[in-house]
């Protein structure tokens, strides 16, 4: 959705690598805003997402309008059942919708044999996914690794809303990542005693409001009780108006 960074950047530099010719999509998706606040203020940020694409050796940037995507009486949507509602689905209804529909169409306007999706919406990648194979397109997915800041923020393009109080405070969510695989290293694999030991982390932050934490399984997204396998421990919170996502599969002890 532009506003591209370091985390972009990674995805086209592997597409780089592994294709002759490479495609960016840059489209601000109406559909998947269910606040219509949070749409009018993400940040476009066009002449800065050309640079990149240009220093990237991008071969193609497909930007189109939103009356080409979203013609006027259009009523056809994709839905992808079971993905679309847990996690950030809980919270944001009708967002994953506004994925899968944006992306079918982006998939049909400018097609590709592989498509690449960033882990740090490890939700949306699975649901790609999922249509991918539902409906049968001639894609492969590729996903590639969340890029972290230094002190371990994931890279969002919603990080340069924050103030610098609420930036100091964001990493909580990494830091909150790792305690939960220090905590399996040591053996303890209940997913409730688990979240009474993370969850007053999130005090450590008074400027983090928490919307969820939960352990799920990687394909499913179901809840699990115990970690028995590689889990998938997704979190988002709120600092101040700007909310973010992280995330990470983690393995119980004795299996990394």
């Amino acid at each position: 959705m532009g506003n591209l960074h370091a985390g972009h950047a990674s995805l086209l530099r592997r597409a780089r690598v592994e294709n002759d010719r490479v495609a960016a999509t840059i489209f601000v998706n109406p559909l998947q805003f269910n606040d219509p606040t949070d749409l009018a203020k993400y940040p476009r940020t066009m002449d800065e997402d050309l640079s990149m694409c240009r220093v990237e050796k991008v071969d193609v940037v497909f930007a189109p309008a939103v009356e080409a995507m979203y013609p006027p009486g259009a009523t056809t949507i994709v839905q992808v059942k079971g993905l679309e509602d847990p996690l950030c689905g809980k919270s944001r209804p009708g967002h994953f919708v506004g994925v899968a529909t944006v992306v079918a169409k982006l998939f049909n306007l400018c097609p590709v044999d592989r498509a690449y999706f960033g882990l740090k919406d490890f939700q949306q990648a699975a649901l790609i996914k999922r249509m991918v194979r539902d409906l049968n397109f001639p894609i492969e997915i590729r996903t590639c690794p969340t890029v972290r800041e230094s002190d371990g923020l994931a890279l969002s393009s919603r990080n340069r809303r924050l103030t610098p109080e609420q930036r100091a405070q964001a990493v909580i969510l990494s830091q909150i990542l790792a305690a939960a695989q220090d905590a399996l290293r040591d053996g303890e694999h209940r997913v409730d005693h688990l979240k009474d030991r993370l969850r007053p982390m999130i005090l450590a932050a008074p400027l983090a409001e928490l919307d969820y934490l939960e352990f799920v399984d990687p394909e499913t997204l179901e809840d699990v009780n115990t970690v028995k396998h590689p889990t998938l421990l997704a979190i988002a919170a709120k600092f101040g108006g700007v909310r973010l996502i992280d995330n990470a599969v983690l393995s119980p002890a004795g299996t990394d």
